[in-house]
């Protein structure tokens, strides 16, 4: 309308002024990799990634200086073509006279900075020191830094994958998917292989698999599965598959009554040891005595939490530490019981690593104290509650929950973004876990933007080109060769380098 020949001088000068300050606003959410999303875009529907994104073009575009940034994991959920975008984005942010601290796992990210804090050498208890500090090329050369020997390519993430040739396996095919922006496709997913499905930001992915895919599987498998289910025309190879599972990364609990000992099942066999220990039969104390989600050996004044709820009126709910039992969760009779010089409580406080020497004689714990080893959790205490633990961390508790389950060697796992705040050798970890689902027989499905994980798939769906309206079309399928021979992909080009 501004541009119209109807607008007088006045209003077109004016008009300008406006549509320049609109302009820019917008170029800031294009730089930071937004292009997909709508204006419109209701809040509660972004991922942290995307809202920390808006957040930060807020900023780009206040013009201050002498600001301290702090960004944790600003990459979560883009591709490798937006990432460049984002780092370009900061470098205003510092050129502008301001200073950026990520927090990061990302390479191109860590070889676009300035100065690099490495941590470690371990994780949990093991970590909280500084390895290394200075430039990427002085983080690279120090022996010390297991970061510097991936970034320097001394170490690489490579590990045995299948090529497949999809008319000799058995496999999943959904028709006419079209729910939001996915465009009729459709899709074939090979069962008994890691598939990663892959385009850039707003590509449709989560459609796909999150939304689409697995509620399909979902309402075959369970008769009495009430949940939405993505607009598709129908769903062949069912009779393949016995059950499918979304790992997400959503939390594992929402009070401290809820922890990896429990989630997991390992609480059980672990209370199974006390109630036997000769004191506890003495007492007259039975397994439940052992738990802290009942009266009798709790402590009553946090109910067994450890900790207290504070409501707060304006601000989010806090938690304190009981000043009762100081966080320790059961009363002083309760804890008199120990089993081989630990109370329960001190059980709780164990790392993984720890709690597998100290179980080493009960096969039924060590199973699922193993899954969780596998999984890089062997910094995590078994009774770290599930309010402490990051997206990243509930996700790999899940994943070790079914490492420890019999395998049926018919089952589907989901998993968005694993690899969401992992390290280089974490990743690896990671990888390994997942290549030994499928080694057992079953199909791991992953959205993903990490190169190393795609490079290491035995499959690749590649969906885009662009996110939002400008994607939901596949794009690419096939081997890791095949995808980076499509010159339509630009997950292809990323593998090309």
């Amino acid at each position: 309308m501004l541009r119209n020949n109807d607008t007088n001088d006045r209003e077109k000068q004016i008009g300008h002024l406006v549509i320049k300050e609109i302009e820019g606003r917008l170029n800031f959410l294009l730089n930071v990799g937004l292009e997909y999303i709508t204006l419109g875009r209701v809040a509660g529907s972004l991922s942290g990634g995307e809202a920390q994104r808006i957040r930060l073009a807020s900023q780009i575009g206040s013009g201050l200086t002498g600001v301290l940034y702090v960004l944790d994991e600003p990459t979560i959920g883009l591709h490798s073509r937006d990432d460049q975008k984002l780092i370009d984005t900061l470098k205003k942010l510092r050129d502008l006279g301001n200073s950026v601290i990520v927090v990061e796992h990302y390479a191109t990210m860590m070889r676009a900075s300035d100065w690099i804090v490495d941590f470690g050498p371990g994780a949990g208890k093991h970590g909280g020191e500084v390895v290394s500090e200075g430039t990427v090329k002085h983080i690279k050369a120090d022996p010390k830094s297991i970061t510097g020997k991936y970034l320097s390519g001394k170490k690489k993430i490579e590990l045995e994958r299948q090529e497949i040739a999809l008319e000799d396996k058995k496999s999943l095919r959904i028709y006419g998917a079209s729910q939001f922006n996915l465009k009729n496709i459709d899709v074939e997913f090979p069962l008994g292989k890691l598939v990663s499905i892959t385009g850039v930001s707003g590509s449709g992915k989560s459609t796909l698999l999150v939304e689409t895919l697995f509620p399909a599987l979902q309402k075959e498998l369970n008769p009495i599965y009430k949940g939405a289910v993505g607009i598709h025309t129908r769903l062949e190879g069912v009779e393949n598959v016995d059950k499918a599972i979304l790992i997400d990364q959503s939390p594992i609990g929402r009070t401290p009554r809820s922890n990896p000992a429990t989630y997991t099942g390992l609480f059980d066999p672990i209370r199974d040891v006390f109630a036997a220990t000769r004191d506890a039969k003495t007492a007259g104390f039975k397994k439940g005595r052992f738990s802290f989600n009942v009266r009798g050996g709790r402590c009553e004044s946090c109910e067994g939490q450890g900790q207290i709820k504070i409501e707060m009126q304006f601000m989010s709910d806090i938690w304190v530490t009981c000043d009762v039992c100081h966080g320790r969760r059961y009363n002083a009779q309760t804890l008199e019981i120990s089993y081989r010089g630990k109370n329960i409580a001190e059980v709780l406080e164990m790392t993984i690593d720890e709690a597998k020497e100290f179980f080493h004689a009960h096969p039924q714990i060590m199973i699922k104290i193993d899954t969780l080893s596998w999984v890089g959790l062997g910094y995590m205490q078994l009774g770290q509650p599930a309010t402490q633990l990051s997206g990243g961390e509930a996700q790999r508790v899940k994943l070790a929950t079914e490492l420890s389950r019999r395998a049926t060697g018919k089952t589907v796992y989901i998993l968005d973004e694993p690899t969401t705040g992992l390290h280089f050798a974490d990743v690896e970890r990671l990888l390994r876990v997942l290549k030994l689902l499928v080694q057992k027989g079953n199909s791991v499905f992953i959205i993903e933007h990490n190169l190393d994980v795609i490079k290491n798939s035995d499959y690749i769906i590649d969906l885009g080109p662009e996110g939002g309206d400008g994607g939901g079309e596949l794009v690419a399928k096939g081997s890791v060769k095949d995808i980076a021979k499509a010159k339509a992909s630009y997950t292809g080009e990323y593998l090309r380098q």
